[in-house]
């Protein structure tokens, strides 16, 4: 293989889904609504009604909780996390997919992380999510992740 030839898979698993200017405004509000209810009342109890039964939050190492036990982690968050700092550079939709990124820092100098959430919207309700973060102190060191280690 040549020194700059790459051979690489990239795989697109996004499904054909209708997109109107109508859709994305409502499923971005959908997002915005859960969210500062959820920061507002301190209480999983306003997000609840707003994700569907078969909700499914999916983590970057492949694993997956349901309703009840992301709803419990989100409460048992919310009270170490009460005076964090949240600043959304992009809310962003297409189809039924909902994208924001932000960034969030712990009060008194805490630690910064960035987030990626995505999130599915069926019907109304938030249907499934995913997460990426990444503490920033980190980032640099990320950006190398094809390296071997100890290089």
């Amino acid at each position: 293989m040549e020194p700059h030839a790459m051979k690489s898979d990239f795989i697109d698993n996004r499904c054909d889904r209708r997109n109107t200017a109508s859709m994305t405004t409502d499923n971005k509000s959908i997002v915005q609504r859960a969210l500062a209810e959820l920061i507002e009342t301190g209480s999983v109890d306003a997000l609840e009604p707003l994700l569907s039964d078969d909700f499914v939050h999916h983590r970057p190492d492949s694993t997956s909780s349901t309703k009840a036990e992301w709803l419990a982690a989100v409460q048992a968050a919310l009270t170490p996390l009460a005076d964090m700092r949240v600043e959304v550079h992009h809310l962003l939709a297409d189809g039924d997919h909902v994208v924001m990124h932000s960034r969030r820092q712990l009060p008194d100098a805490g630690p910064e992380i960035a987030v990626v959430d995505i999130w599915r919207i069926d019907e109304g309700l938030i249907a499934e999510a995913w997460e990426i973060i990444e503490p920033v102190a980190q980032a640099a060191a990320n950006l190398v992740w094809w390296e071997p280690a100890g290089r």
